[in-house]
């Protein structure tokens, strides 16, 4: 059950909203309180792209869960759900409209939900903008010597207001993709010159000298012989050895481009509609706009 004391807690920044399955809604946005009890009543979950929609949910049952809200309702249930302004009360007639999709019947002797919890806290019922009633305004600006009057309906105030909306973009997160380092094998030919040697036998004549004529005439006259020579050579001999080179990782950089992102956004336009009849008797129809 979400009391009084776990509203810092959702207002703070840091909270949640979880459906009945664990999973993330979205973030809390605002708290509304009865005004009878004065007890947490509504949250608003904020949806969309950028967080730029808030639904209600109702904390009937709702639990806190460290910051985050635990609710009873699908995340589709959640986002199904009655687009209503989180600009301040909740009406009789926006309450019923959230009863009904959530399935539950409004509690008995209770009025108009209260605004939300936080910086508008002071105000304690009455219609959306925080006045006390038409008696009370008309007091006030007979007060301060009010011009003309609300031909659209019941008198609220001596002005229009004009609103506009206004195109908010940010940035959010995601995974865009994964990227691995994989080592493999592959095999290539390697081809190097290599110098060998071996020896080829040459048959070498000198004359008979008075240095070898000694060696010349040792043994008999006329003999035969045989003389022999080992001959050698070099032969390739190819031996592998595996040997580090280099070591190789993974990392990231941050790289910013410029994205253009356009959208249609509505803006209110007040008119001047000056219809007072000139001298000779026409009216002039006159538009001026802002």
């Amino acid at each position: 059950m979400i009391s009084q004391s776990d509203i810092d807690v959702i207002l703070s920044g840091r909270s949640s909203v979880l459906d009945s399955g664990g999973a993330k809604i979205g973030s809390a946005g605002q708290v509304y309180l009865d005004d009878q009890t004065g007890e947490p009543s509504w949250v608003t979950v904020k949806t969309g792209l950028f967080g730029t929609s808030e639904s209600f949910v109702p904390l009937q049952g709702a639990q806190l869960s460290g910051d985050d809200v635990s609710v009873g309702y699908t995340k589709d249930q959640v986002k199904d759900a009655p687009r209503i302004e989180a600009d301040g009360d909740l009406s009789p007639e926006e309450e019923d409209r959230l009863y009904r999709h959530y399935g539950l019947t409004r509690p008995t002797a209770q009025g108009t939900t209260g605004n939300t919890a936080g910086n508008t806290a002071g105000v304690t019922g009455g219609d959306r903008s925080g006045r006390t009633g038409d008696a009370e305004y008309t007091e006030r600006s007979q007060a301060r010597g009010t011009v003309g009057h609300d031909t659209s309906g019941p008198t609220t105030d001596d002005a229009m207001t004009r609103s506009e909306e206004q195109l908010r973009v940010g940035t959010e997160r995601r995974e865009a993709g994964k990227v691995r380092l994989r080592k493999y094998v592959v095999t290539e030919n390697v081809t190097k010159t290599v110098p060998v040697q071996h020896e080829e036998v040459r048959v070498v004549s000198e004359p008979i000298t008075d240095a070898n004529r000694g060696d010349a005439l040792d043994g008999p006259a006329i003999s035969e012989e045989e003389h022999e020579v080992v001959l050698h050579e070099e032969r390739v001999v190819v031996d592998k050895e595996a040997v580090a080179v280099e070591r190789v990782r993974l990392d990231t950089e941050t790289v910013t481009e410029q994205q253009e992102v356009s959208d249609t956004v509505r803006k209110e336009k007040i008119e001047i509609l000056d219809e007072t009849a000139n001298d000779t008797g026409t009216t002039r129809n006159q538009k001026n706009k802002r």
